[in-house]
């Protein structure tokens, strides 16, 4: 895979799977809706994917190292990756009961975390569990704060 089109599909991903499951656990801690959850799902595939789209566009301009064609391949492989991923969170949304719906986009999302994980490591000759480990801690992170943030804003603000 071009490195343009690995650049955006990963990063896309990456982002995807934190910011949505974040986004969700928080919300459902902060007001247990199921539509105030799938909204936010909505808004994020939109909104970020074209923001982290922009965001990658501005990161690899300013490297000075990428011709057009390579920049706007890692734009768009972002922006498409990251929305398309992001949307896949709304099955289990719509389909089961919100709490039932909330561990299996967390199962989900850290499964996908993991087989992107494993294979950065195989193409870096890294040991696949340490570099899954990482990424799996990091997004664990997000998910506690966020559930305990939307805990927070649902007893001072509820």
């Amino acid at each position: 895979m071009k490195h343009s089109l690995k650049t955006g599909f990963s990063f896309g991903l990456t982002s995807g799977i934190i910011t949505t499951l974040g986004l969700m656990v928080g919300l459902h801690s902060g007001t247990h809706s199921k539509r105030v959850v799938l909204g936010g799902i909505l808004i994020i595939a939109i909104a970020d994917a074209f923001s982290d789209a922009l965001g990658i566009h501005i990161s690899e301009e300013s490297e000075n190292k990428h011709i057009t064609k390579e920049i706007w391949q890692s734009t768009i492989s972002t922006f498409i990756s990251k929305f398309v991923f992001t949307l896949t969170f709304i099955i289990p949304v719509s389909l089961l009961e919100l709490s039932t719906a909330i561990v299996v986009s967390i199962i989900w999302g850290l499964s996908m975390l993991c087989i992107l994980s494993f294979r950065i490591a195989k193409e870096q000759k890294a040991r696949p569990w340490k570099v899954i480990i990482e990424h799996l801690i990091i997004a664990l992170v997000v998910i506690v704060i966020t559930h305990y943030l939307g805990d927070w804003v649902a007893s001072r603000f509820g």
